[in-house]
């Protein structure tokens, strides 16, 4: 009887067969694969991270440009005396109706330079280096003497760090609601070194600033500064321009450098910006 496990010689040479045949198809490509030269291309961890970097760069840069074209302000089209611009034609070049409407009534004295111009509250920096290079006055108008004379009103002005709620009422548009409120952002801060600083008080917006702008005066030096060296962190906070976190930063830098030598220093807090030195910069001292 034939053992069925056993294979006839036929069987064998074919299983033999197969199995060189099998091994041929796998090991061949790892041969040749050995002896092949290796490729010049690598793909390394920096190439992958200049990739990503160059993305994110093409990407921002895409965003700066398209934000930059949001600036609502335009170039004049020609150059143009500001004395004959309509309302209309300022709120083409980017101003509201209520901002013409207050160019306009400035206007009626007569812009003859720069300086001029630039006195009206509305006509930001921005603004006006965008506008400078079309502008062009007239010459300023010069009137013979006559022989009669006129009375002159005399205007009284108010200088407003030491003008009491009394004197600020004797001023057209100014009532105790207003000169009470004056006075307390005074004192908060200090005392006001610009008149645009009337803006941050409650219920003034720069129409009003305007009726009030020849009765009034600031005299910068009569603020009064606050010692870096000495104050504390809840002094520094009762000012209106700090937050309790400046306020608190700034002392505690003082405390690992030991005391302020400059000013400026406080702009090593990451919490103190360019803009925000620029701003409280006048009520600080050593």
């Amino acid at each position: 009887m034939e053992n069925p496990l056993e294979f006839s010689k036929r069987s064998r040479k074919a299983i033999l067969f197969f199995v060189l045949f099998f091994l041929l198809i796998v090991i061949t490509p790892r041969i040749i694969f050995l002896f092949r030269e290796p490729s010049d291309f690598k793909f390394t961890q920096t190439d992958f991270e200049k990739k990503v970097f160059k993305k994110r760069t093409f990407s921002y840069s895409n965003n700066y440009t398209s934000y930059s074209k949001k600036s609502k302000f335009k170039t004049p089209p020609k150059k143009f005396d500001p004395n004959e611009y309509s309302p209309s034609d300022w709120m083409n070049l980017g101003m509201s109706q209520k901002q013409a409407d207050l160019i306009i009534r400035f206007g009626k004295r007569g812009f003859y330079s720069d300086e001029d111009l630039k006195k009206v509250f509305v006509i930001s920096d921005k603004f006006f280096a965008v506008i400078k290079d079309s502008l062009f006055y007239p010459e300023r108008k010069v009137f013979e003497k006559t022989t009669y004379t006129k009375e002159v009103k005399t205007i009284k002005i108010i200088e407003l760090n030491t003008a009491s709620e009394e004197e600020l009422m004797t001023i057209k548009g100014i009532g105790q609601f207003f000169a009470k409120n004056i006075i307390k952002q005074r004192n908060a801060l200090g005392g006001f070194i610009s008149k645009k600083q009337l803006l941050e008080v409650w219920k003034m917006d720069e129409e009003k600033l305007s009726l009030l702008d020849e009765f009034i005066s600031v005299d910068p030096n009569l603020i009064k500064q606050i010692n870096l060296n000495s104050v504390t962190a809840e002094e520094l906070k009762k000012h209106p321009y700090f937050t309790w976190n400046i306020a608190n930063s700034i002392v505690k830098l003082r405390a690992q450098i030991g005391s302020y030598q400059k000013i400026e220093d406080i702009k090593r807090s990451v919490l103190v910006d360019e803009e925000f030195y620029n701003k409280i910069k006048p009520y600080l001292s050593l």
